[in-house]
């Protein structure tokens, strides 16, 4: 971690307010871009974004320096998008996981025609409780442990929404492709 952000967490710490909004400069925009990432009015995305700077600045002195502050900070502002999501009543599927057997998680394999930018538009298409774990499991890198943790699920469901939502993509992905060859 730079030094100066290490004085500016400190000087938080102490309640130094310009050593806050310094802080909150330095990352507003890339926690509002992830804010995005996870909630679709930029409103709700601001709101989340303020209210993890809020929760981080109260519990900076928890913060250890072995992992970057961004990286810390970023697992407090996903954290707060799923906290305004589950507000809003976003209901996770349970049914026939019983019958489903693991998956390899590793088989993204899409067409080469297919860019990064059509990938996630399609995911911005698949049903929210697909998307989220799609989202943090193909672009956090989270494990379904961790889903499971965020999201409060079981480590199974995580594995079935995963599996649901590959499966949608994969199909969003062929016809894009397919229509964009004609």
């Amino acid at each position: 971690m730079s030094k100066s952000i290490e004085k500016l967490i400190k000087a938080s710490i102490r309640g130094n307010t310009n050593a806050q909004l310094q802080l909150y400069d330095n990352y507003c925009n890339a926690m509002f871009n992830i804010a995005c990432n996870y909630l679709k009015n930029t409103e709700d995305a601001k709101d989340a974004m303020q209210e993890g700077f809020i929760k981080a600045y109260a519990k900076l002195d928890a913060y250890n320096a072995q992992g970057s502050f961004g990286a810390w900070l970023k697992r407090i502002i996903i954290n707060q998008c799923i906290d305004t999501l589950k507000k809003k009543q976003l209901e996770y599927s349970e049914k026939n996981i019983d019958d489903l057997h693991v998956i390899d998680d590793d088989d993204w394999h899409f067409e080469s025609g297919i860019s990064k930018q059509q990938i996630i538009d399609a995911i911005e298409q698949l049903r929210d409780n697909y998307k989220l774990v799609v989202k943090l499991y193909l672009l956090e890198g989270y494990d379904h442990t961790e889903i499971s943790e965020i999201l409060d699920i079981p480590v199974k469901t995580s594995r079935t929404h995963l599996r649901r939502g590959r499966l949608k993509l994969k199909e969003l992905l062929k016809s894009s492709y397919n229509e964009a060859r004609y």
